[in-house]
């Protein structure tokens, strides 16, 4: 977008036709929102710029020394190639956990998950078998960072506050929600008190949250822990971790140990003078530590990127990237959210309603905006939840 209307050609290539807000991926997995509320059209971006185009595609190499991106539809030819593929689930080479439990990266992994736990409840009402049964109203969420967090509230939520009201025949003390974080502590990038908040919150919600507490297999019915601990569930929710999709590795240059590129102070590769990564692609060292892989980050150094492709152009010198911190927000639940910039914290409805704005404003179009903001009021006021449709 800050190169459309340039005296430049772009070609955008993604192997979906639309630019997903992934940070509301969760709300779609639990039925708040619907499929068409978090995703926009790439090309309905550009309907007024004849200078930007888009390709339909999956990329699977890079030849670099002759300037191609390589498809499977075929190849198209660069000047100046810009590395922003986001990124996968790590499952830290744990196979049989990457084979049985549910990631949300994408679009159709949230809507699975959607079907997923309405199908659990609908399959517990007919079964008569009390193991079997709780094992199917066992949902486990790994990993205590915003999505962990999120996805473990949304569904005490969903549960409580909707299903309960309509399996009639259900005993919902059977049902046990768990978020399980490896470490001491849930979403790291906040202060102590408002972790200590965000656990708080979420055990009121029913949550069973389990700090220092590591997974170290997932069979698809049974869930063993480091200590030992068997947890029969039909139902493991993966947000422990991410890394860089694989064909990043493609481009040859030197990455990290989550496969992101380790990029100049100016954003461009290494040996590649006409290639920048940016986003969850980047590996960018600000300080001691890489910066995190989040939208804000990524963001801010698309604009930074498109400012020095300019510059390249025209025969100048380069930028460099620094990032200012722009505080962080996580939602707990309807109502419940914590956020934090620098010495400035806030919790509960405030820091929820600043959330909703934040987020709100970050959607892509007026059908967006109206119908989440309508979505939100209801569920807020009444715990409506539209989506409740199981799409197979």
């Amino acid at each position: 977008r800050s190169l459309a209307g340039k005296n430049v050609d772009v070609t955008i290539i993604d192997r979906n036709n639309y630019q997903l807000f992934q940070p509301l991926l969760y709300q779609v997995s639990t039925a708040v929102l619907s499929e068409e509320e978090i995703a926009y059209p790439v090309r309905a971006f550009f309907r007024k710029h004849k200078n930007v185009n888009f390709y339909l595609g999956n990329v699977v190499d890079f030849d670099t020394e002759h300037k191609k991106v390589i498809t499977n539809h075929g190849e198209i030819a660069y000047d100046y190639l810009v590395v922003a593929a986001g990124s996968t689930t790590n499952y830290f080479g744990m196979k049989s956990v990457e084979e049985h439990a549910f990631s949300m990266k994408t679009l159709g992994e949230s809507v699975k998950i959607r079907n997923h736990i309405l199908e659990a409840f609908e399959r517990a009402v007919q079964e008569t078998n009390e193991e079997k049964r709780r094992a199917m109203l066992t949902f486990v969420c790994v990993g205590g960072g915003p999505t962990g967090v999120e996805e473990a509230g949304a569904i005490s939520e969903l549960v409580y506050k909707v299903m309960q009201k309509e399996y009639h025949t259900l005993d919902f003390s059977e049902v046990n929600i768990k978020l399980v974080e490896a470490t001491d502590r849930v979403l790291p990038m906040m202060p102590e008190s408002l972790r200590e908040e965000t656990v708080n919150v979420l055990r009121k919600k029913n949550v069973d949250v389990r700090l220092s507490t590591q997974v170290m297999d997932y069979d698809g019915e049974k869930l063993t822990l480091k200590s030992g601990e068997i947890v029969p569930t039909n139902t493991v929710i993966w947000a422990a971790g991410v890394k860089a999709v694989p064909v990043i590795a493609k481009l040859g240059a030197e990455t990290d140990r989550a496969g992101r590129v380790i990029v100049r102070k100016n954003l461009q590769v290494p040996g590649c003078e006409d290639v920048f990564a940016i986003g969850d692609s980047a590996h960018f060292l600000q300080g001691e530590r890489p910066l995190a892989t989040i939208a804000p980050v990524a963001t801010h150094e698309a604009e930074v990127c498109a400012k020095n492709i300019l510059h390249a152009i025209k025969g100048e010198s380069m930028e460099a990237f620094t990032y200012h911190d722009v505080g962080s927000m996580a939602t707990i639940g309807c109502g419940d959210a914590v956020m934090a910039k620098g010495i400035l914290k806030g919790k509960g409805f405030v820091a929820w309603s600043a959330w909703l704005w934040v987020h709100l404003i970050r959607l892509a179009g007026t059908h967006a905006n109206t119908t989440v903001t309508l979505k939100w009021i209801w569920n807020y006021l009444g715990g409506t939840r539209l989506g409740r449709i199981i799409t197979q």
